[in-house]
C-alpha cells in the first residue's frame, strides 16, 4: 500500500512540473502542400536532431500497462519534454525532431495476453510533443523504436506468434495513424527503426530463446520488404492526411550497405512522390559509440574522411530514383567525459557531405550536446555548427550553390587531414602484408582496428600493440597490452579476430595455424579450434570470438589437411572468469601453404 502510495504521489509531482509547460493548442494547420515531393520535403527538413532517450524508454523489468506517460518519459534519465526545450532545439538550428515512441511495451499488455491497444493518455502526449514541435515550426518524425524487443517475435518458430507481431504492427500503425490523421504534412511516420533486420530474431520477453529462430538473410530482407509494404498499407487505408502523408521507409538495419543490397526493395505507394527513406550513421562505431572519449578510437586522417564520402554517396541510388533520404541516427557521441577529439570536425563534414548528397539527418541525442534542462548546447564551437546549418540560411540560395561550397568545404577538410596518427605504424601497401589482432573488449569501450581494413589509427587510448610485418612461411607473434588504458585492462572481449591484411592476395591458400595464446603471461586454453577464411577475398583471419558467424563456412574454411572437425567462429570463450579482465594477449601462430 506504502509503494503504491508513493508512485502516485511521484506520479502527481512529476504532472505538476508538466502541467506549465503544456502548449495550448497546436501551430499544425493540417495542410497538405500540393505537389511537393519527397526530395524536396527533404531538403526543407534541414537539420534535425532526436528527442532521444525519451518517449522510447521501456521499463522492461516491470511492464505495468496504464502508468502515467510521465513515467516512462523520464525512465531513462531525461526531463519532462516542454515547450521551451522544443522552441530552443529550434532556434539552436533544428528544423527536424525526430520522436522515437515505444508504443506497445508502455501502454498495453501485448507480452501477457495480445493485447495492443495503445492507451489513449500515451497517444494523447506524444500528440502533445507533436504539438510543441509544431508551434516551434518544426519538421516531426514518429517511428516505434525497438519497443522492448517485441520485433523478435516476426523471427519466431510459432507461426500464431509471428501473425501476432503483424497484427500487432497493422494495429499499432493503424491507431498511431488514426489519431494523427488530422495533422499536415510536417508530420511523417516512419516504419520502424533498426528492427527490421537481424532483429527479426531478437530474444525479449514477447520472445523466449526456445521460439526464436535465426532467419537466413534472404528472408529477412524478404520480411523487411513485406512489413514495410504492410506499413505504407495501413497508413493509406485510413485515408484523409494520410493518404498522401510523407511516409519514411526504414532501411535493412538501417545500415547503409544492407539497404543499398539489391534484396532491400521500396515499397509500392498509391501517392506519388511522397517515400522518403531512412538509416544510420556512426561509423566508426569504435570513435562514434564508444561511451568515453578517453577510450574512443581517433578519427580524422584521410581515409576516415574518404570513407564517410564513401559511404554517405551510397545513399545516392535512392535520390536518383526521386526519394528522400533521411539519415535518422548520427553523431559523434559524447562520452561520460565530454565531447571525443575531432568530434566538430566529424560534424561539420557530415553536414557538408549531406547537403553535397542531397540527404537530410537527424542527430541522435539523449541531452549530450544539447542539454535540454539548459536550453543550450554544450559547446559554444558545435553550438556555432548548428546555428549555420538550418534550413532558413540557405533558403535563398540556389541548391547547386549550396552543393558546391559544401563539396569545396568537404574538399579542404580532406586536404588538412594527416594521412596518420600513428607515426610508428607499419605502413600497408599493395606489396606487403600486416598481421594483428582486431578487437572489441566486452563492454565496447576498447577498440583497435576492427574490420578487414588494417587502420592502425583505430585504436583506443593507452593500448600499445605488436603488429608484424609477414614476409612469407614462418612463424609470427602478434599482440595488444591494454595496461595503459584508462580501465588498465580488457572487460573480457565482445569481438577479436587474428588478420593479415593482403593475405589474400599475397599468399593465397596459406593458413594461419594458432600455436599459443598468452593471456597474461599464462597459456590460455582455446574452446575450439579455429579456421582460416576471408571476407573479402584481400584480408585473411582466424576468428577468435565473432558471435555474428553461428556456423564454420564449409565452402571457405581452409584448415591444414581440410580437417575442420572441432573448428569455430568462437575459439575464446567470453564467459571464461579465467579472461573477465585481460591486461595483456599474444598470439603465436604458423603462417604457410595448407597441408
Amino acid at each position: 500500500m506504502m509503494k503504491r502510495l508513493l508512485s502516485l504521489l511521484l506520479s502527481a509531482a512529476m504532472l505538476l512540473t508538466f502541467l506549465p509547460a503544456m502548449a495550448e493548442g497546436s501551430a499544425d494547420d493540417g495542410v497538405m502542400r500540393e505537389g511537393l515531393t519527397a526530395l524536396e520535403v527533404s531538403r526543407l527538413m534541414g537539420n534535425g536532431t532526436n528527442l532521444g532517450n525519451t518517449m522510447e524508454a521501456c521499463n522492461m523489468g516491470a511492464i505495468a500497462p496504464g502508468l502515467s506517460p510521465l513515467t516512462y518519459e523520464v525512465l531513462w534519465g531525461q526531463p519532462v519534454t516542454t515547450q521551451e526545450m522544443l522552441t530552443a532545439m529550434k532556434a539552436a538550428g533544428f528544423d527536424t525532431i525526430r520522436i522515437p515512441v515505444a508504443w506497445i511495451t508502455n501502454a498495453t499488455t501485448l507480452a501477457i495476453n495480445g493485447d495492443y491497444t495503445i492507451d489513449p493518455a500515451y497517444l494523447d502526449r506524444v500528440a502533445q510533443i507533436v504539438d510543441y514541435a509544431r508551434n516551434a515550426g518544426m519538421y516531426v518524425i514518429i517511428n516505434d523504436h525497438w519497443d522492448g524487443g517485441w520485433w523478435g517475435m516476426f523471427g519466431s518458430e510459432d507461426a500464431a506468434t509471428r501473425q501476432l507481431a503483424m497484427d500487432a504492427y497493422v494495429g499499432m500503425w493503424t491507431q498511431v495513424a488514426n489519431r494523427f490523421a488530422g495533422y499536415g504534412d510536417y508530420v511523417i511516420f516512419e516504419s520502424a527503426n533498426e528492427e527490421l533486420g537481424a532483429r527479426f530474431d531478437e530474444n525479449s520477453v514477447y520472445c523466449s530463446d526456445s521460439v526464436v529462430t535465426y532467419l537466413p538473410d534472404n528472408e529477412r530482407y524478404a520480411l523487411c520488404n513485406q512489413v514495410n509494404q504492410v506499413f505504407v498499407d495501413t497508413v493509406r487505408a485510413t485515408g484523409g492526411n494520410n493518404a498522401q502523408r510523407f511516409l519514411l521507409i526504414a532501411g535493412y538495419g538501417t545500415n547503409i550497405d544492407q539497404t543499398c543490397d539489391a534484396r532491400f526493395r521500396m515499397p509500392a505507394d498509391t501517392a506519388e512522390n511522397k517515400l522518403l527513406i531512412s538509416v544510420h550513421y556512426y561509423d566508426p562505431w569504435s570513435y562514434c559509440g564508444v561511451s568515453t572519449a578517453a577510450g574512443a578510437t581517433a578519427w580524422g586522417t584521410v581515409s576516415d574522411y574518404e570513407y564517410m564520402d564513401q559511404q554517405l554517396a551510397k545513399m545516392t541510388r535512392f535520390t536518383r530514383q526521386g526519394y528522400g533520404v533521411v539519415i535518422g541516427e548520427y553523431g559523434a557521441l559524447p562520452g561520460a567525459d565530454g565531447l571525443k577529439a575531432n568530434t566538430i570536425p566529424y560534424h561539420q563534414y557530415f553536414l557538408d557531405l549531406c547537403d553535397y548528397y542531397d540527404l537530410t539527418s537527424c542527430l541522435w541525442d539523449c541531452s549530450g550536446m544539447f542539454i535540454r534542462r539548459d536550453l543550450a548546447f554544450c559547446d559554444a564551437e558545435l553550438a556555432a555548427v548548428y546555428a549555420s546549418r538550418n534550413a532558413a540560411s540557405e533558403a535563398d540560395i540556389p541548391y547547386a550553390d549550396v552543393q558546391a561550397a559544401a563539396r569545396a568545404r568537404a574538399d579542404a577538410a580532406i586536404a588538412a587531414a594527416p594521412v596518420t596518427f600513428k607515426k610508428d605504424a607499419i605502413v600497408l601497401t599493395d606489396e606487403n602484408a600486416v598481421a594483428w589482432i582486431m578487437w572489441n573488449d566486452g563492454g565496447w569501450a576498447l577498440s583497435y582496428s576492427v574490420g578487414d581494413d588494417y587502420n592502425p589509427d583505430s585504436i583506443s587510448g593507452g593500448m600499445v600493440v605488436t603488429d608484424v610485418e609477414i614476409t612469407g612461411p614462418g612463424t609470427y607473434t602478434v599482440g595488444i597490452d591494454f595496461t595503459g588504458t584508462t580501465q588498465g585492462y580488457s572487460a573480457s572481449v565482445a569481438f577479436a579476430a587474428l588478420a593479415i591484411a593482403n593475405g589474400e592476395l599475397l599468399f593465397p591458400g596459406y593458413v594461419i595455424d594458432i600455436k599459443e595464446v598468452l593471456i597474461d603471461g599464462e597459456v590460455y586454453r582455446l574452446k575450439g579450434r579455429g579456421y582460416t577464411t576471408s571476407d573479402n577475398g584481400v584480408t585473411t583471419r582466424v576468428n577468435l570470438y565473432n558471435e555474428w558467424v553461428t556456423s564454420v563456412p564449409v565452402k571457405s574454411a581452409r584448415m591444414h589437411y581440410g580437417n575442420l572437425a572441432g573448428a569455430t567462429p568462437t575459439p575464446i570463450n567470453r564467459n571464461d572468469p579465467a579472461i573477465a579482465q585481460i591486461h595483456t594477449i599474444y598470439i603465436t601462430f604458423e603462417y604457410g601453404p595448407q597441408k
